[in-house]
């Protein structure tokens, strides 16, 4: 794995090196493979968070924020086939291929989706909503299993908060794009195309990197992920996946229903809107773009600036134990009865620790798996297992609804508990972590 060291960090250090380093710990000969997986993660968010920005009114406008709760359990549903055959095409090709091959079905896809709106296929918000929740989590689940597969633990450890700026800068200007786009005119599904060309972008930056690592000493990189398990089977023998799973389960489940609080809230401004004979559509879509493009200014900072630094003083535990304390504030908050401008603010401020500080911890958690728990078992977690979150958190919205009579304060309630065992599963994992890292050391 790639790791080039030498005994001063800074010797023989480029100009691009340099200026690297000022945000992370860059050594010779590192800076421009960083670069261009900082570029790719960057071009793989912005259309994420595009596609993210146009599925809101397509779902909200036509289903409302109870449909797009269940709409989890329909993508819980393909994600049962989708994983299995991740698998099975991992077993049969190198990391170049699989890449490839699964964000080339992304791209035709999304061009599908297009064709079907031409059509006036029915439901097709429905499983347009279904189909983005597959496909965020899987390409960039995809991104850093190739990024694990590339780096040693210790290169991982100093290089992911840098490369995870990408991340973080191009969440902001997707949804920014599309809320511009949204108040001009632009309808949802022709803007699919753009990040269709990002994604075709993107692919050129895998095989560049690929390239340059191959040359090297990345001869793994020509086999394939290799083995017979599965995602899910691999996940359930072991002891620390267990545990990553659970957390990305209770993580989710309150992060979701923290959404769903929020577009309560976002729906009856729209239902005012409405009164006064404006469009609904295009009032949701507008507020959306602000809203993520609020939330990923505030990933950019912490990414950038506190995220490489939470890492060097107190590693993996700072960023795992962030997200369960943050919890604990925002819905304390929300419990207590505060109106729509605090939740806004409040879920800001969640989201952007979900988004900088969290992502950087899911990436460095699978840092001492085997190769084929990083492909296999990671996109079983970040894609079936984020979606059990929605789930559990759409029979709750059921439930609260129904049957207990939850407005935001009560959904807010059942999220503290939720918090809790949150707290519980990360202080598990930081040990089994350790357990682990342990015995990786001593192979």
């Amino acid at each position: 794995m790639s790791e080039p060291e030498s005994a001063d960090p800074r010797e023989a250090m480029s100009g691009l090196d340099r200026v690297l380093r000022i945000f992370g710990d860059v050594r010779p000969g590192e800076s421009v493979t960083v670069l261009l997986m900082l570029s790719n993660i960057f071009l793989i968010l912005l259309a994420s968070q595009i596609i993210k920005t146009v599925r809101e009114p397509l779902i909200l406008a036509t289903g409302g924020a109870e449909v797009k709760s269940y709409s989890a359990a329909g993508q819980a549903l393909a994600l049962m086939g989708f994983i299995p055959f991740y698998s099975w095409f991992a077993s049969r090709v190198d990391r170049g291929r699989l890449v490839v091959g699964v964000t080339l079905f992304f791209i035709v896809n999304i061009e599908l989706f297009y064709l079907g709106a031409l059509a006036s296929v029915p439901y097709l918000g429905v499983f347009f909503f279904i189909w983005v929740g597959i496909f965020n989590n899987a390409v960039v689940a995809q991104f850093w299993s190739y990024a694990n597969d590339l780096y040693s633990k210790p290169a991982g450890e100093r290089l992911f908060p840098l490369i995870a700026i990408g991340m973080a800068a191009g969440s902001p200007a997707g949804p920014l794009i599309a809320s511009m786009l949204f108040a001009r005119g632009v309808r949802a599904y022709p803007m699919l195309h753009i990040p269709a060309a990002m994604l075709a972008v993107s692919l050129a930056l895998y095989v560049w990197v690929n390239t340059r690592e191959m040359r090297g000493v990345e001869r793994q990189a020509q086999e394939a992920v290799g083995g017979r398990s599965g995602g899910f089977s691999l996940i359930f023998r072991s002891e620390y996946l267990r545990l990553v799973a659970l957390l990305i389960v209770v993580l989710n489940l309150v992060n979701t229903t923290g959404g769903y609080i929020l577009d309560g809230f976002v729906l009856d401004a729209a239902r005012a809107v409405s009164a006064q004979k404006e469009d609904v559509e295009a009032y949701i879509g507008s507020f959306t773009g602000r809203y993520y493009f609020g939330v990923n200014v505030a990933v950019l900072l912490v990414q950038a600036l506190l995220v490489s630094r939470i890492v060097r003083y107190s590693g993996l535990a700072g960023l795992l134990l962030a997200g369960p304390v943050i919890a604990f504030g925002v819905y304390g908050l929300i419990a207590s009865g505060v109106g729509f401008v605090t939740v806004r603010w409040a879920k800001t401020a969640e989201n952007a620790n979900d988004y900088s500080v969290m992502n950087t911890a899911r990436a460095m958690m699978w840092l001492p798996t085997s190769r084929e728990e990083k492909y296999k078992a990671k996109q079983a977690v970040d894609t079936f297992f984020v979606r059990i979150g929605d789930v559990l958190s759409a029979l709750l919205v059921f439930a609260g609804t129904t049957w207990l009579g939850f407005g935001a304060r009560g959904f807010a309630s059942a999220n503290l508990a939720f918090a809790a065992v949150w707290l519980v599963a990360a202080l598990l994992l930081l040990r089994e972590h350790r357990a682990l890292a342990a015995r990786m050391a001593a192979r």
